[in-house]
């Protein structure tokens, strides 16, 4: 089997990672990064990788210095294009005491993977930085033979690696297949039966383009694309925890849609979320925004400064997979064993956000301080109503007339004004957003990641791996969000391009869409990913045509259907020699349900909407007392068939139709649902309250 089938159809799966076990062509060069960093992170960065805490001999393999140093033994370690003289090599053949990795270590390498290290070691041993720390190089896509296929430049690079593995693309889907296709990946819901009819019968040249561009522009793409970003935003409309009392959040929501619709482009869409309330003369809009950091689930069980730590390292964490595709999180405790983020990296991120104001008292309706009024205009005119009423009084009062005219005692008339007002006040909106604390509080490493046992005051920073901060003062939380969005950052336009590809080909370039660290997998294809990522930051940042160029690729269109050959060749579809084959998210399930059924409720934005559910599933779990979001009080009418994303969200116990379907808790960031297949699912879209009125409607 080619070297360049190894990431595909060869591996081994009992311990829930992929290890490459196929053998190598001959005449296929190794390529480190694809080929050996996975078998050395496997089985040697544990003891030997970046972390300085409890590294075995002294010894780093993580990284040039270490393999092409002297081991203890004062033998080198590799000996480029001599592999029985190398120590590793030795080490990890050897059968009695002193084979490495250890047998309590619980796993070795394969034989294949040996072939693998004693073939790159018997050709040089080239090493190379980690791919994912290097800024994406713009390569010209290459030449396939079979270049009628190609309709823009992503073909190019998935032709050229289909003809290496002596494979051809699929025939293109049916105009019927191709809309259908298009419409829920776009918009999440069906084409209506006569925009079937119309495109089938419509045999211009750019009939297909000029669909994708009405569905771009349909306000029902932000409300598709808003569930996946929401899922790392960990939106809920409850605080989490045991008690899991209501909040109002879905103003962040909202602007997420609004954001998207509107085509924001990724670099501002990151700002504003991040560092929004720190921009000059801020909008209410961009204040909102920073809703995505108030978005933590809370604790209200824990102790207030066990909570301010939780939050602080929630955030950190969600950041790193958002826009880096890194688990940082081990770091919170102890450097990293893998990846190189040390437990100080971690902190100085940390401190970034330990400026903001530690929300940690509630506000009567559930939300966390600090918040924003948003109060309609029939609300602030009533409130002011009330002022000018009682500033009369007050005038009154000044001129020695209130006896005179019988104006009630001073206390009664203050109390009636400041009643009619909080009256109004309760029913103005709140926004929970980010403030910055006037005073500074320090940041410190916390010893195991324990609360309460501080270690070295840090300040803010990033990990020296990736490019520096382009400041020479203390940086604050608008330095960072520019910092990920510099156009020579190595990680997010990577990140945000393969997370964009999942979405129409249901599998990424890089599989671990959350790590693309040294545990994570190599991309399929390299080049194809660095292409997309410059043209993706050189375009602006501009969602849309990065939406655009994927689906109107000849790959994108091809027939889903497949040969036994082909399903023996590439079982996965990473090749992407045929066209996409997945199940749908959950809320485009039952959109698509509702949709078809001509029940579907268009309305966008507001408040959570509680549909149909099996009676007693939130009060099974309720706490005493007088909380929100403890007993599910049933929608009505149009609010029975609003769209998926706009489902109450409660952290301990979401819709069970999304639950079912595999959606998140949203209790921490998820940066992929998995896709189950279970008997539940056949039985929630045969006797679910919806499912049921669907089919009869």
């Amino acid at each position: 089997m080619p070297i360049e089938a190894h990431d595909l159809n060869s591996f081994q799966k009992g311990d829930g990672r992929r290890r490459p076990v196929a053998d190598v062509a001959p005449g296929s060069p190794i390529d480190f990064n694809r080929h050996i960093r996975p078998i050395l992170s496997e089985y040697c960065y544990g003891c030997h990788g970046p972390s300085d805490d409890g590294r075995k001999a002294d010894l780093r393999l993580d990284n040039a210095e270490g393999l092409r140093g002297e081991s203890g033994s004062g033998k080198p370690v590799v000996a480029p294009r001599d592999p029985s003289g190398s120590e590793l090599i030795r080490r990890i053949e050897k059968t009695g005491a002193g084979r490495m990795p250890p047998r309590s270590f619980g796993k070795a390498p394969t034989a294949a993977e040996i072939v693998l290290l004693r073939r790159w070691i018997g050709e040089g041993a080239a090493y190379s930085s980690h791919w994912a720390y290097l800024p994406p190089v713009a390569v010209s896509p290459p030449k396939p033979k079979g270049a009628a296929w190609v309709r823009n430049p992503i073909d190019a690079f998935i032709l050229d690696r289909l003809e290496k593995q002596g494979l051809a693309p699929s025939p293109e889907a049916n105009r019927r297949a191709l809309i259908r296709r298009v419409s829920l990946g776009l918009t999440g819901l069906p084409p209506t039966p006569s925009e079937v009819e119309a495109f089938v019968r419509d045999q211009s040249a750019d009939a297909y383009e000029r669909l994708v561009d009405r569905l771009l522009a349909s306000p029902a793409y932000g409300e598709q694309m808003a569930s996946p970003w929401l899922d790392l935003a960990r939106y809920a409309d409850t605080h989490g925890g045991t008690v899991d009392t209501g909040r109002e959040m879905w103003m962040y929501r909202d602007w997420v849609i609004r954001a998207l619709n509107a085509n924001m482009p990724f670099d501002r869409f990151t700002i504003e979320q991040l560092a929004g309330d720190l921009l000059p003369n801020s909008t209410v809009d961009q204040k909102i925004a920073t809703g995505f950091l108030r978005n933590e689930a809370v604790q209200s069980e824990i102790c207030k400064d066990e909570l301010a730590a939780s939050l602080l390292v929630d955030r950190v964490n969600t950041v790193a997979s958002t826009w880096l595709g890194s688990t940082v999180g081990c770091a919170q405790c102890h450097d990293h064993k893998y990846d190189p983020v040390s437990q100080r990296d971690f902190y100085r991120l940390a401190a970034f956000f330990n400026t903001i104001i530690r929300h940690l008292d509630r506000d009567p309706r559930g939300n966390d301080r600090p918040v924003l009024r948003l109060p309609t205009a029939e609300q602030e005119a009533q409130l002011q109503a009330v002022r000018r009423q009682a500033g009369e009084f007050d005038r009154k009062k000044a001129s020695g007339l209130a006896a005179a005219i019988g104006i009630l005692p001073v206390g009664a008339e203050h109390r009636r004004f400041l009643t009619a007002s909080a009256a109004i006040e309760k029913q103005v909106v709140t926004a929970m957003v980010i403030a910055d604390s006037p005073k500074l509080m320090e940041t410190h490493v916390l010893i195991r990641g324990n609360f309460d046992r501080q270690g070295e005051k840090v300040d803010p920073g990033v990990p020296g791996f990736l490019p520096p901060l382009p400041t020479d003062r203390s940086p604050n939380r608008l330095d960072l969000a520019r910092w990920l969005v510099a156009p020579n950052h190595p990680l997010t336009a990577r990140v945000v391009v393969n997370r964009i590809w999942a979405l129409h080909f249901g599998t990424s370039l890089v599989a671990t869409r959350e790590d693309f660290g040294s545990q994570g997998e190599p991309p399929t294809h390299p080049a194809l990913l660095d292409w997309l990522a410059v043209k993706f930051v050189s375009s602006g940042w501009n969602v849309k045509q990065l939406h655009r160029l994927i689906v109107t690729s000849a790959a994108y269109r091809q027939s889903s259907a497949a040969s036994e050959q082909l399903r023996a060749a590439d079982p996965e579809n990473r090749l992407y020699a045929r066209g996409p084959r997945y199940r749908l998210r959950a809320e485009t399930i039952r959109d698509s349900m509702l949709a078809i059924a001509g029940l579907l409720d268009r309305k966008m934005g507001g408040p959570g909407v509680r549909p149909y559910q099996p009676a007693g599933l939130w009060e099974a779990i309720r706490h005493t007392g007088d909380f929100t979001a403890q007993t599910y009080v049933q929608g009505h009418g149009a609010d029975l068939y609003r769209r998926g994303v706009y489902l109450f969200w409660k952290r301990t116990l979401p819709h069970p139709s999304m639950t079912l379907l595999d959606a998140p808790t949203r209790a921490v960031c998820a940066a992929r649902r998995p896709r189950t297949n279970t008997a539940l699912q056949a039985l929630l879209l045969l006797n679910d309250i919806t499912a049921v009125e669907c089919a009869r409607s």
